[in-house]
This record gives structure tokens, C-alpha cells and sequence, in this order.
């Protein structure tokens, strides 16, 4: 049954209270950018309704077309809307801080100590419990969009388009938002399904500051300084040759062409850290994704492993760890600062646009887009959890699965109960099965 639209305005909170909120979501943003978006939805719209179904979506369909981490766009995006750039920085921040110090730390438990198996074992439970979040995520936003045949049919085109074609997720996104603009003015009552957009006291959140020319500068100057800053301090402190300088030029490059999320990008940066600078082995690449995977925040993060590996071969002048966390460091800095830049750039001009028929219907057929996106990530999830080798299907995870996709749909739970139960679960199983 359909998820009922808010009768009542949403409530914005104070500072502190949406501090103490994108902390916690640092902590507990676990599945990818599909169930960390479907945990930012839970929290933000239905659980605490600090902003308006339309708002929310608005916001994602933007933070869709740019390069770099959704999830953690959306996230900024959320923040500036709530309390400005200040709430911006503060949701960006905390969203990538837990897991960047976590995937630190065992980067240097994986380079010094091998194999980690507790972590194995918490993964084998949480990869169940995200599967239930992401189908969960499927079944309320397609209630949302999903309102006419037309929203099921560019819906179901999507996961085709990625499950039986591999069209490219950017082809997919902009192909949705080019027949939505085209729809809208061919057909506004079947493609603008997110029309009704109102202010900002209406939908939660902050005005949005007027666009202009001299803000738009501003923003460049001081968001480009910051984003190429440190790396140019790197390359003359420790030398234009240094690991350090390189890994921060060419992830500052991966940074501005990471259209479609991790898995997009991880082929290409697989390549080039492998075979052209030798910083990783092969396998090495696919143990990082596993670490990755363990930990809260954007599975791009990914590339930290990258860098601190590679780093810690080539120590320099420094200690081993000293030079892997300066690489993993600037790694980071030069993945998520340009996200920065991108929203705080663009989101005032997509708010002014809130009420434009074309826009609008462009970004209702790009949510329609997503459902199937998203569909398509679960039923790959689901075929590489489920059903782990060919002719055996793995029951405890079937099991765990469909208990935690119970509990999130029909009783309600928090998403971290179901996090940290499937990663306990898993932990308690590995222990009883020795």
C-alpha cells in the first residue's frame, strides 16, 4: 500500500540536532549509495520529516547527474539546504569521516597483519541486512514516482537498459531526463509526477541564496583553492615526483569523470593503479573493494585503500605508515572536495529551477530511472549473496535476507538495529561454524 505524502509542513532542526543526526548517519550508512540514500529517506523524510518528499527527491535527481559519490552529494546538498554551506560542510563531512579513519585503520591491520577474518564474518551478515535496505529503498520510492504507466515503463526500461544491454549508467540517467523533457511538454499530466513544489518554509529547510555570476566565482575561487591546495603543498614539500603529488593529480582527474558511482570507476582506476604506476597487485584491488565494503560511508572510498597501499610501498623519506596515511589522506581529500564544489556551485540554480514544468518533468522521469537503477543493483546483490556459487544457494543468507526486509517494511525498525544485527548475525554464525 502506498506510503501517505506528509498532510503537514516538515519541521527543519536546530544546528545541533542535524549535527548529531549526520554523525550518527556516518556511523550507520552502510550499502552502497542505494541504501545509504534509502537510509537518508527513512530519516530524513518519513522518520523525522525535516524536508518534503518533492525536496528530497529534487535534490537526489541533481546529485544524479554529477560525477563523484551520490550518496554523500545528497547528503551536502541536505545539509546546505537545512543550514546553509556551514550545514553543508558539516553533512559532507561527517558522512566520508567514520569511514575514511575505520578503512585507515584496516588498511594498516590488512598491510601488516594479512588476512582479517572478523571482518569476513561481519561482512558475510551485513551484506544480507543491505540487500533488505536496498529492496526496501525499491518498494518506497517506486510507491512515490511510480504513479502512472508511463513512470513503470521508464522504470523497467532502466533496468534493462543495465541488467540485459550494460548501457552505461550516465547514457541511462541522461537518456530518462532527455524523454521526461520531451514528455513534459508533450505530455505534462504523465511525466511531471513531482510537480507542487513550494517554498522553502513549506518543504523544510533554508532559502536558497539568489545565483549569480559573482557567486558563482566566489564559490570556484574558494572551492578550487581548497580542493587543489594541499596537493600543490604536497608536490613542493615532498617533490613533484612524489607518490603523494601523483596519487592526488590523477584521483583529482578520476574525481571529475566518476559519472555512475564506484563500481563505474573502479575498472579504470583498477588499471591505471595496477598496471600503469604498479602501486596495487590485482588481488589486492579486489581485497580493498572487500574492505571497502565493510565500512559505513561511500563505496568509493575505496580508493583510500588505493592510496595508502601504495604509499606504504614507497616510503621515501618517511616511515611506512607516516607516508600511507599522507597517501590515503590526500587520496580522500581529492575525491570529495570536488563534491563540494559542485553542489555548493550548482544547488542554487537547481532551487530556482524547482518550478520549471520541463525540469520538473525531466527529473520526475530520471527518479522513474533510479527505481529501476536501484532495482538492477538489487537483484545483482541479491544473485552474488544468495546464491554465492553456481548451484548452491546460501540459506542462512536467504534467511537473514528476508528477516531483515520484514522488519524494516513492516515493523519499522531502524536501519542501524538491521545493520548492526546482520553484521552480528554473521559474526555469531562464523563462530558457530567454525
Amino acid at each position: 500500500m502506498p506510503v501517505p505524502e506528509n498532510v503537514s509542513p516538515p519541521v527543519p532542526p536546530s544546528f545541533g540536532e542535524a549535527f548529531r543526526f549526520w554523525l550518527k548517519l556516518g556511523f550507520i550508512s552502510f550499502g552502497g549509495p542505494a541504501g545509504q540514500i534509502a537510509i537518508m529517506h527513512r530519516e530524513l523524510v518519513e522518520k523525522r520529516r525535516w524536508v518534503s518528499e518533492k525536496r528530497f527527491l529534487h535534490a537526489l535527481n541533481y546529485c544524479m547527474l554529477l560525477p563523484g559519490p551520490e550518496a554523500q552529494q545528497l547528503a551536502t546538498y541536505t545539509g546546505w539546504l537545512l543550514h546553509g554551506t556551514r550545514g553543508g560542510i558539516v553533512a559532507g563531512v561527517l558522512f566520508v569521516l567514520p569511514s575514511a579513519v575505520i578503512l585507515w585503520a584496516l588498511s594498516w591491520a590488512y598491510v601488516t597483519l594479512g588476512s582479517v577474518p572478523w571482518v569476513a564474518a561481519l561482512l558475510y551478515g551485513l551484506k544480507p541486512a543491505v540487500l533488505a535496505i536496498v529492496a526496501s529503498a525499491v518498494l518506497r520510492i517506486g510507491q512515490k514516482v511510480l504513479k502512472n504507466p508511463w513512470m513503470f515503463a521508464l522504470a523497467a526500461a532502466a533496468f534493462l537498459a543495465l541488467a540485459v544491454f550494460t548501457v552505461p549508467f550516465p547514457a541511462v540517467i541522461f537518456g530518462a531526463g532527455l524523454l521526461g523533457w520531451i514528455g513534459g511538454h508533450l505530455a505534462p499530466e504523465k511525466f511531471a509526477v513531482l510537480q507542487g513544489h513550494g517554498d522553502a518554509a513549506d518543504e523544510g529547510g533554508v532559502p536558497a541564496p539568489a545565483p549569480s555570476p559573482w557567486r558563482a566565482v566566489k564559490v570556484l575561487l574558494v572551492w578550487g583553492t581548497i580542493w587543489w591546495g594541499p596537493i600543490l603543498a604536497v608536490g613542493a614539500l615532498l617533490g613533484w615526483g612524489s607518490i603523494i603529488f601523483q596519487q592526488g593529480v590523477f584521483f583529482s582527474k578520476t574525481a571529475m569523470v566518476t559519472f555512475g558511482g564506484a563500481y563505474a570507476v573502479l575498472p579504470y582506476v583498477s588499471q591505471q593503479s595496477v598496471e600503469h604506476y604498479g602501486w596495487l597487485y590485482p588481488t589486492e584491488m579486489l581485497d580493498g573493494l572487500g574492505l571497502a565494503e565493510t565500512t559505513p560511508g561511500p563505496l568509493i572510498m575505496v580508493l583510500q585503500f588505493v592510496g595508502f597501499v601504495g604509499a606504504w610501498r614507497e616510503p621515501g623519506a618517511l616511515s611506512p605508515l607516516g607516508n600511507a596515511t599522507f597517501g590515503a589522506a590526500i587520496t580522500t581529500w581529492a575525491t570529495f572536495a570536488p563534491c563540494f564544489l559542485w553542489i555548493f556551485l550548482g544547488a542554487p540554480y537547481i532551487e530556482r529551477l524547482r518550478g520549471h514544468q520541463g525540469l520538473n518533468a525531466a527529473l520526475s522521469a530520471i527518479t522513474a530511472a533510479v527505481v529501476g537503477v536501484i532495482l538492477n543493483l538489487a537483484v545483482w546483490f541479491g544473485w552474488h549473496i544468495l546464491r554465492p556459487e553456481a548451484g548452491r544457494i546460501d540459506w542462512f543468507a536467504v534467511v537473514l535476507s528476508a528477516i531483515a526486509f520484514v522488519v524494516l517494511t513492516r515493523w519499522k525498525w531502524d536501519v542501524i538495529r538491521v545493520v548492526l544485527g546482520g553484521a552480528l548475525a554473521g559474526l555469531a554464525w562464523y563462530l558457530l561454524t567454525g
